[in-house]
């Protein structure tokens, strides 16, 4: 009896060790190097309405397709697009970028730009159909806080791409500002807060910090943010709210809200014409 115990014993840790051996998880992926491959995103900001005649329904790069009608590329998007984090992938240098917008059937070629890419994480901002896209940094790694107890934190990058009338950009330089909700029972706000310094057209913030006060306690998190839009002179002073059409064809200042999850990274996207149509908005979209 002994001895069949032993065996029995035996057979378990062999069959044990057998079985870990057999069932090794692996995932199929290939290795990338910040260091010496381009990987982007495409965004498309030209002020253009939205809808099915303005969808991108074919990307090449260098010749070779990207993406097609599958998954299109609408206005104030970006691919490519269904999870958070994704890019494409390329060699560093000169590239070749072609964008065909309009019906499956009869795509007309409505981008034809060559430049730059260098190696790294970058954001390619089409604004204007007749210019090179704007290269934003996608700055990794990605903001973190470690802490014991629930985080109060979420980070927002914010972009100027804020057209006056068709082909001119905004000279306005743009301090964007949030506020949360400081005391959920009273809905008591915090004072206004700058995110990030000033930016011109073309330009971005950082990954800037906002607090997230999570309205239901056993939770992940979230909670609704205010943003407002000031103007910075040249001498840096505050010069008021920006002004914005709003689709009664009014003239009213900027202001708008979002959720923020604790822990979440958003893109807001300011595009759009001021004081025209299609009407100015910032567009969020959440990389992780």
């Amino acid at each position: 009896m002994k001895n069949l115990n032993k065996l029995l014993l035996i057979l378990t840790c062999v069959l044990f060790s057998t079985a870990c051996e057999k069932h090794v998880v692996e995932y199929k992926a290939t290795l990338v190097d910040d260091e010496t491959t381009a990987q982007f995103q495409i965004f498309y900001m030209v002020p253009l309405t939205t809808g099915t005649a303005n969808n991108i329904n074919k990307v090449e790069l260098n010749g070779e397709l990207l993406t097609n009608e599958t998954t299109p590329l609408s206005t104030y998007n970006f691919i490519p697009s269904g999870a958070v984090g994704r890019f494409f992938t390329t060699k560093p240098g000169a590239v070749s970028l072609k964008l065909y917008r309009g019906a499956v059937n009869s795509l007309t070629l409505a981008y034809d730009q060559s430049f730059d890419l260098p190696a790294g994480k970058y954001n390619l901002v089409v604004h204007d159909f007749n210019k090179p896209p704007v290269i934003i940094k996608n700055e990794t790694p990605y903001p973190k806080v470690t802490t014991e107890f629930t985080g109060t934190t979420a980070w927002v990058k914010f972009s100027n791409f804020l057209y006056e009338t068709t082909g001119v950009p905004t000279s306005l330089k743009l301090q964007y500002q949030f506020q949360y909700i400081v005391d959920n029972t009273t809905n008591q706000k915090s004072d206004w807060a700058n995110l990030g310094p000033p930016v011109a057209f073309g330009e971005a913030t950082g990954w800037e910090p906002v607090t997230v006060n999570k309205t239901v306690e056993i939770s992940s998190g979230s909670a609704r943010i205010d943003y407002r839009i000031r103007l910075i002179g040249a001498d840096g002073s505050d010069q008021g709210s920006l002004k914005v059409r709003n689709s009664a064809g009014n003239m009213i200042d900027y202001a708008d809200w979002w959720n923020a999850n604790i822990g979440r990274i958003y893109l807001h996207t300011l595009a759009g014409f001021r004081a025209a149509t299609p009407i100015a908005s910032v567009r969020s979209a959440g990389v992780l």
